[in-house]
C-alpha cells in the first residue's frame, strides 16, 4: 500500500511517498512542491492542483494523510493554508483518493513517541526511519514524511489490536 504524506503550505507543500514493508518503509519519493512567489494566490493554487495530480498520476497512492492545520497561525495566513489544503483535498478527491488528516502532535508522538518533539527532532527521526540523506530532506518533506508514517504505524497498531 502506497501512502502520501502531504504537508499543506501556499507557498511550499511538501510530499513524501512510502511503501510499507514489514516493520520499515521505503520511501519512494519526497520533496515539495514550490510556487514562485510572483505569483498571484489563483495562480499559486492551480499550480498546487496541476503539481499534485502530476505526482498522484505518477505513484498511485492508496491513501493521503494531511496534517491538520495549526491553529498559532496568524488569522491571514490560516485562510491561505486553508485554500491550500481545500486544493489538496479537492486534488484527491477527484482521484478517489481517500484521506486521513492528524493533528501535528499526534504526527510528532508518532514519529519521535514525544507529542511536544521540536521540529529538528522529527526530521532527525524521519532520517532514522527512512534511510533518506539529510541534505536532500527539505523540511516540508520531512513533515511530509513523518505524517505518512503516522499513518502507517496508526494503521499498524489499529491491526494489531483488533480481534
Amino acid at each position: 500500500m502506497r501512502i502520501l504524506g502531504l504537508d499543506p503550505g501556499s507557498r511550499h507543500t511538501g510530499f513524501g511517498c512510502i511503501e510499507p514493508q514489514g516493520s520499515s518503509c521505503r520511501v519512494l519519493t519526497q520533496g515539495r512542491i514550490s510556487c514562485p512567489s510572483g505569483e498571484s494566490l489563483p495562480e499559486r493554487l492551480a499550480r498546487l492542483a496541476e503539481d499534485l495530480d502530476e505526482l498522484v498520476q505518477r505513484w498511485d497512492p492508496a491513501i493521503a494523510a494531511l496534517e491538520k492545520p495549526f491553529h498559532g497561525v496568524n488569522p491571514r495566513s490560516l485562510i491561505v493554508l486553508a485554500q491550500a489544503r481545500g486544493v489538496l483535498l479537492a486534488t484527491l478527491a477527484a482521484r478517489s483518493i481517500p484521506v486521513e488528516e492528524y493533528a501535528p502532535a499526534e504526527v510528532k508522538s508518532a514519529v519521535t513517541g514525544n507529542g511536544r518533539a521540536s521540529k529538528d527532532q522529527v526530521s532527525r527521526m524521519v532520517r532514522m526511519l527512512t534511510g533518506v540523506d539529510g541534505d536532500s530532506l527539505s523540511e516540508d518533506a520531512a513533515d511530509a514524511l513523518a505524517v505518512a508514517l503516522c499513518f502507517a504505524a496508526r494503521r499498524k497498531w489499529r491491526g494489531a489490536t483488533k480481534g
